[in-house]
């Protein structure tokens, strides 16, 4: 670490204080922003952080650096490299990682790591690492058909080998990294997406040049790729959920027939969502199956699938222009009346909901 104390460089330091406005703040924002960016590489900074690494780890420069589009563009030419030498990620990523997290745990303690890890990098893992586990699944598909057989095994040990420039923001973001072991690799972060360090090559890749995620931090676009890439390689999703891009290209040409004839149930659910549950009650001509003063009780039924049952309440305070607007609450396929499914969601019992004045 070049000297330098953790608690006073690292970004955890103000909101460990309770200064999350602060410089802490400004930090973990820069570094998610990176790990999001879809801004072209920055190729030349790149190199040098790529070399810089190298000589952190007391290896020689590799020889050359290869640009590659994408991390499936990236595979197909480590594939396809034969004098690259042998991978040295452990000597260029894991290795500084490990000692840097090992000093950090030895100043900070078990508690004051764990607090430090859920103030800098934990804030950004989870959503971090689900893109990471889509990426790979998605070129695992395109180059080996699938997850099994011996493509698959080749596929996925070169996945592993990389190191995820970007998307190794989160890890980063709790270690000093202006100047020191980890300067080079954080350098990469800013700079560029994933690579491959080998004893004479390193092979890079460019940032995606779209990403679409819902406030969840889930891939999700409705109208094509959540994630794309220059040279075409994209993953589609709706809500964190893998789709094929024909289908999305057939949303807006839903009808209620096409959404009954669906075999698949997950995308069935998708189409739904879309579509919208009240326009499909309306459009389908479903019948209420019951009816109180509370609202109107509907039931979808589907085929492999659970029911959807939804209660239409009408909202008591009238709108600016004097209308009153209708909301679709989904409640459990177990409910047998409106008032029951309306308490449901309140976390009440029908016998129990009593309310005093509606609003």
């Amino acid at each position: 670490m070049n000297g330098t104390d953790i608690r006073e460089t690292t970004v955890a330091e103000a909101e460990v204080a309770g200064d999350g406005e602060g410089r802490s703040s400004d930090g973990l924002r820069r570094w998610r922003a990176w790990a999001s960016s879809t801004a072209p590489a920055d190729r030349a900074a790149a190199e040098e952080g790529i070399r810089r690494a190298y000589r952190r780890a007391g290896l020689a420069e590799p020889e050359r650096v290869v640009w590659a589009a994408s991390p499936r563009e990236a595979v197909t030419l480590v594939r396809e490299l034969t004098e690259h030498g042998p991978c040295v990620r452990e000597a260029v990523r894991s290795a500084p990682w490990a000692r840097a997290r090992s000093r950090a745990h030895a100043e900070l303690g078990a508690t004051g790591w764990s607090a430090h890890w859920a103030a800098t990098g934990g804030r950004l893992w989870e959503s971090a690492q689900a893109l990471v586990d889509r990426i790979r699944a998605g070129v695992l598909q395109e180059l080996a058909g699938g997850e099994t057989g011996k493509a698959a095994t080749e596929v996925r040990l070169i996945l592993l080998d990389a190191v995820l420039g970007q998307h190794d923001a989160p890890w980063l973001a709790a270690f000093p990294t202006d100047d020191g072991p980890l300067d080079g690799l954080a350098a990469v972060c800013r700079s560029a997406g994933w690579w491959w360090p080998f004893a004479r090559v390193a092979v890079v890749c460019e940032r995606p040049v779209a990403l679409h995620r819902d406030e969840a931090g889930r891939l999700d676009h409705g109208d094509g790729p959540a994630l794309a890439y220059p040279d075409g390689f994209a993953l589609y999703a709706w809500r964190g959920m893998p789709v094929p891009a024909e289908f999305l290209a057939e949303l807006p040409s839903l009808t209620p027939e096409r959404i009954r004839s669906e075999e698949n149930a997950e995308l069935r659910r998708v189409m739904l969502e879309y579509y919208g549950y009240d326009r499909y009650l309306a459009d389908s001509g479903a019948r209420p199956v019951h009816r109180d003063g509370t609202g109107t009780l509907w039931r979808i039924d589907l085929a492999d699938d659970e029911p959807v049952v939804m209660v239409e309440v009408l909202n008591s305070t009238p709108e600016p222009d004097g209308t009153h607007r209708t909301y679709w609450l989904r409640v459990p396929p177990s409910t047998r009346t409106a008032k029951e499914g309306v308490a449901w969601t309140f976390g009440l019992s029908q016998e129990v909901y009593a309310p005093v004045r509606e609003t």
